[in-house]
């Protein structure tokens, strides 16, 4: 028998012994062809005159006409600055906050005080963004908690400087007690031999934490560095146009809004497609450099 015949036959008797196995991978696989790869085919539409009568085949070329459009607008200026602000305030205040949280965690000896911590830090995860936004325009009112601690007279979500703070600080909240899982989980690998050699060198738990639990989820905090900068120019569209309103667009519109706007309600959808796509070109650059600036650092990097 050939070579080839003996693989396929060590594959099949395979597949059989893992079926369960290989379900759940084709599940996924289907998810990311269906959802993920299949619709990139729609990309074309960024470069054509999309007519939903004509078909995607059917509009006109008109090549980069839809770029220069939104380049040469009054709003590209706008929504860039705003979500690479709103990014990267995100990853300046919001990136340490789950790592900080992890390592004090760390250092609870009373199991009990720990689950009641994790588990009030895991909540917001669990409130949907809709309720979020609720609870921050009812804070944010006129006489709102927001308002009457910080001693404002004014609806808060009406103040475009006080939009981002406002937005960010919510988000950091909400997301922080759940990323600590990952960590949590890092630190669970650390070798509890280097704490003993630690403590017989004098060494306290500052020291500890500097020199061994730090290095010990260094690589699992680079991983996730790179992925949060991969997807910098992602701000989710949803929190945005439930909390903003034309008073605050100067500082709260950013591209994924825009091109919400400029798809679904506007219903210019080559347009939004062309300014969605340079949204995913810009965070795929972003992903690829720091993948090789962290390679090149410290040998950690995700390929």
């Amino acid at each position: 028998m050939s070579k080839n015949g003996t693989r396929t036959r060590r594959l099949l008797a395979d597949i059989r012994f893992n079926s369960s196995a290989y379900i759940l991978v084709g599940i996924v696989m289907a998810y990311y062809i269906l959802f993920h790869y299949l619709p990139m085919y729609g990309v074309i539409i960024a470069f054509k005159d999309f007519s939903p009568a004509k078909g995607i085949l059917g509009s006109q070329w008109i090549g980069l006409k839809h770029f220069q459009m939104f380049f040469g607008s009054d709003y590209a200026w706008r929504v860039i600055r705003n979500t690479i602000q709103i990014s990267f305030y995100t990853l300046l205040w919001g990136f340490p906050v789950p790592i900080i949280l992890a390592l004090l965690m760390n250092e609870v000896r009373n199991k009990w005080f720990k689950k009641t911590v994790q588990t009030f830090t895991y909540l917001p995860h669990f409130i949907s963004t809709v309720v979020i936004c609720g609870m921050l325009m009812d804070f944010c009112a006129r006489g709102g908690l927001f308002g009457t601690l910080f001693g404002i007279e004014d609806n808060l979500l009406s103040r475009p400087e006080y939009f981002k703070t406002i937005f960010v600080g919510s988000g950091i909240w909400q997301t922080a007690g759940w990323q600590t899982i990952l960590y949590l989980a890092a630190l669970t690998g650390i070798d509890t031999g280097l704490y003993e050699a630690a403590k017989m060198d004098g060494a306290g738990r500052l020291r500890q934490t500097f020199s061994i639990t730090i290095p010990g989820i260094m690589p699992t905090i680079i991983t996730l560095l790179i992925l949060q900068i991969g997807r910098m120019m992602n701000v989710g569209f949803e929190k945005i146009i439930l909390l903003y309103n034309p008073l605050t667009y100067e500082t709260a519109d950013v591209i994924a809004s825009f091109v919400y706007r400029k798809g679904l309600i506007e219903f210019n959808y080559g347009y939004s497609t062309a300014v969605g796509l340079f949204n995913s070109v810009i965070n795929f650059i972003l992903v690829v450099t720091a993948n090789k600036i962290s390679r090149k650092l410290n040998d950690t990097s995700l390929w």
